[in-house]
């Protein structure tokens, strides 16, 4: 199948501005380009790409003052399956986990495993290890939190999230993330898009997602403990320990987000250009 997406960020600065935008996707072994993800700006802003510490590529560019539009629409080649599941799939004793891995086992800025070790291990400690204690972990976050946008708070922890029983995407993720970590398994935030293919559309605006992967078997695996199922055609950005390093945007000055539209849908086969 073929799925469109994309972006259309209106940003407004009363001075010259730098900012750091994180918004090129990065494909699995399932998916590849028709049309090329490129930023486009309604201003000559001369961007520039580099790749940070995670893998993730990152735009800087220098905003003028006033308004300026950044958008890209992409098409990509998808399988079309549902993500897949591992049941075998097995812990790693943390001996054996590669040196890269390490790092997200951390507590980390959102993800505060000191607060949340004691419970962690009295809700999860006897779950067989592997796939089903992180399913487990999942289904528990998916039941225990309430989703609502109302719920929104940049600085909210995962031990608040825990306490307070609401949040968003990025909530459930960083919650579910947290446990994974003290019980010793490796995981990390991811942010993408993720649309309604295969599902009734809900009728609400479209948002870039959160997930979680954990490296269980010696590979990632994708969970998403605000959906809590297995979807089709979701489109990696970033990834890192958690929100606060794989943020959209980074403004060093002022800068106001004045509009804000994702799209992300299945799209007709015919007449489709190929991605140079």
């Amino acid at each position: 199948m073929h799925i469109r997406f994309g972006y259309e960020l209106i940003y407004a600065t009363s001075v010259p501005t730098h900012m750091i935008l994180m918004l090129h996707t990065q494909l699995s072994s399932n998916q590849r380009y028709v049309l090329a993800d490129t930023m486009q700006a309604s201003r000559c802003v001369a961007p520039k790409t580099y790749t940070d510490g995670f893998g993730n590529t990152c735009t800087r560019l220098e905003l003028p003052a006033g308004p300026t539009r950044l958008t890209a629409d992409a098409l990509i080649e998808d399988s079309g399956r549902p993500e897949p599941t591992d049941p075998t799939a097995y812990e790693h004793p943390v001996r054996d986990l590669p040196f890269g891995v390490l790092q997200f086992l951390l507590s980390s800025r959102y993800c505060d495993t000191e607060v949340l070790m004691a419970e962690a291990w009295r809700l999860f400690g006897s779950v067989p290890p592997g796939w089903t204690r992180i399913q487990a972990i999942c289904d528990y976050v998916h039941r225990h939190v309430e989703f609502n946008y109302r719920h929104a708070r940049p600085t909210r922890t995962a031990s608040e999230t825990l306490f307070e029983k609401q949040g968003v995407c990025r909530d459930f993720a960083h919650l579910a993330i947290a446990f994974c970590r003290c019980l010793n398994i490796p995981a990390r935030y991811c942010t993408g898009y993720l649309g309604d293919i295969g599902l009734a559309a809900e009728e609400v605006p479209m948002d870039f997602a959160s997930c979680m992967e954990v490296y269980l078997a010696g590979q990632w695996h994708v969970f998403d403990p605000r959906n809590n199922a297995r979807r089709i055609g979701r489109i990696i950005i970033a990834r890192g320990r958690d929100a606060g390093d794989v943020a959209i945007s980074t403004a060093f000055g002022p800068a106001s987000l004045q509009l804000f539209n994702v799209w992300t849908e299945e799209a007709a086969n015919k007449g489709l250009r190929r991605a140079s």
